[in-house]
């Protein structure tokens, strides 16, 4: 599916009430592989809208996911933060479900098998699902069974006609990646046993809000989730939240536990009473609290051009660090060219030798970027900031200084 999307993808109400209108963008992992290819380059609206009724807020404007996802550059691996953190949720999993080697843990959106290999090394059982072939290969050699395929009901229900349901389902940052999202969710509740768990994160909308995060908005995040939209979600498909955690992924990320509404074994816990409470306090449930991000959004393209002007004025050198996809849809949102930032570094080799979709900066790797020696590191990627800052820690050799965008440009110290 392309092009405009007619009402709400959770409950079909009407999208009243625009969130953010970035203009027209490529897709954010469409990465360039020649200059040629440069002027065939596709762009879609990103916009993000607010359904008036469940206050889901969504694109309003689809672009296929098999172009989004079909050749995909993103490898879960390449990041230590984000194999930590999955590593710790696997020993955290396996004490709190008793996970053993009759359990059956299913991961969607399963990538090279980054999370999964976790559990093998446990003798757990486990099966990933994932639509993009690069990544299933990747999986493939460390030895994680993975199913590329789009989930869905149609897929669950195959799974389940083959004799395998889930003690555990896995869904980490995909449920926003989800066009038809009520197909999604009804998918888990087939797969998900009687007595299973499905564990979902994702990044809170309150802390998007909050932080004028607005460069996690891009076409292969069609939806972006409060609690009080998901939790509609959920119910219409006779799945409950029970539990949820709070975590710092992502800008402020929440991990949610839900199970079949038939569990009369769970009650809701006290952060969970503690985030409704909070998301009501914030407004999440006006249409005014969405009307106002927009000022919030033209404050920080002001503040990124006014820093990258300076430095222009300064004979000062400003490059990038990774090439995420939040940090195309900054760059592009905000007019950036190779002139203002000379190249991004990646650690990714499957991003290197190629130009950003849209601005055309192209990609390097972290060699090149120690060899050049340039006066600012402009850290697109900012929610991983920590971790580059010990990464590229040899830029203070000859006084390069780290930068952040997001919400406002921040020069580290």
């Amino acid at each position: 599916m392309v092009g405009p999307v007619a009402g709400c993808r959770s409950c079909g109400g009407r999208l009243a009430v625009t969130m953010a209108d970035l203009g027209l963008q490529p897709a954010s992992n469409a990465f360039i592989d020649s200059p040629a290819a440069m002027n065939q380059e596709k762009r879609y609206p990103l916009r993000a809208k607010v359904c008036e009724d469940c206050k889901l807020v969504q694109l309003d404007y689809d672009v296929a996911p098999q172009e989004l996802f079909g050749n995909y550059v993103y490898f879960s691996s390449y990041s230590d933060q984000w194999l930590s953190h999955a590593k710790a949720y696997c020993d955290m999993a396996r004490e709190r479900f008793a996970l053993n080697s009759a359990s059956l843990v299913v991961e969607l959106a399963s990538n090279d098998g980054y999370l999964l290999k976790n559990f093998l090394a446990m003798g757990i059982p486990v099966l990933g699902i994932d639509p993009s072939d690069t990544v299933a290969a990747a999986a493939g050699k460390i030895g994680v069974p993975t199913l590329v395929r789009f989930f869905g009901e149609t897929v669950a229900r195959e799974l389940v006609q083959e004799g395998r349901q889930a003690d555990l389902i896995v869904a980490n940052n995909v449920l926003a990646h989800v066009p038809k999202l009520n197909e999604f969710v009804a998918g888990i509740a087939l797969l998900l046993r009687a007595d299973g768990t499905v564990t979902i994160e994702f990044p809170h909308l309150l802390e998007l809000i909050e932080h004028a995060e607005f460069d996690t908005i891009y076409h292969e995040h069609y939806s972006y989730f409060s609690l009080y939209a998901i939790e509609q979600v959920f119910r219409r498909h006779r799945l409950r939240i029970y539990d949820l955690q709070r975590l710092s992924t992502h800008g402020g990320s929440l991990r949610i536990f839900a199970a079949h509404v038939a569990r009369t074994d769970l009650s809701d816990s006290a952060t969970l009473r503690e985030v409704r409470a909070q998301e009501a306090a914030a407004g999440l449930a006006d249409l005014q609290t969405y009307r106002q991000f927009s000022k919030r959004v033209e404050e920080c393209r002001d503040a990124l051009h006014a820093f990258l002007a300076e430095a222009k004025r300064e004979d000062r050198r400003v490059v990038a660090y990774g090439a995420a996809a939040k940090g195309n849809t900054l760059l592009n949102f905000c007019g950036i060219t190779p002139q203002d930032i000379t190249f991004v570094a990646d650690r990714s080799p499957h991003k290197q030798n190629k130009w950003l979709p849209g601005t055309h900066i192209p990609v390097v790797s972290p060699e090149e970027l120690m060899a050049a020696k340039p006066d600012y590191v402009l850290i697109l990627p900012w929610n991983l900031k920590d971790e580059i800052q010990l990464q590229l820690a040899g830029i203070k050799s000859w006084g390069g200084r780290f930068v952040t965008p997001v919400p406002v440009v921040r020069i580290l110290s």
